[in-house]
């Protein structure tokens, strides 16, 4: 992992971050904004950032799970994920 080749355990703290969030996530789904520069049509996503790291987690809330479409670096790639979504 990157981040663990920058500083031993770094990787773990990116981890964590993660993992953190996550549970969050599925504590209080509704409490994340909305992602507002979707295209239009799109149903719904929300958006989760990471503590520390520039990452943005991209879900769904559906009636009985919340769907993870992707944990993206914030400035990379914007969008790459959205042909995930139904």
């Amino acid at each position: 992992m990157w981040y663990e080749e920058q500083r031993p355990g770094l990787g773990d703290e990116f981890v964590a971050s993660v993992s953190s969030v996550l549970e969050r996530i599925t504590e209080v789904p509704f409490s994340f904004p909305g992602w507002p520069e979707l295209p239009a049509g799109h149903s719904p996503i929300h958006r989760a950032v990471t503590p520390r790291f520039p990452y943005l987690i991209a879900f769904e809330v559906h009636s009985q799970h919340v769907l993870v479409l992707a944990i993206a670096h914030a400035k990379r790639r914007p969008f790459y994920w959205l042909t995930r979504t139904r």
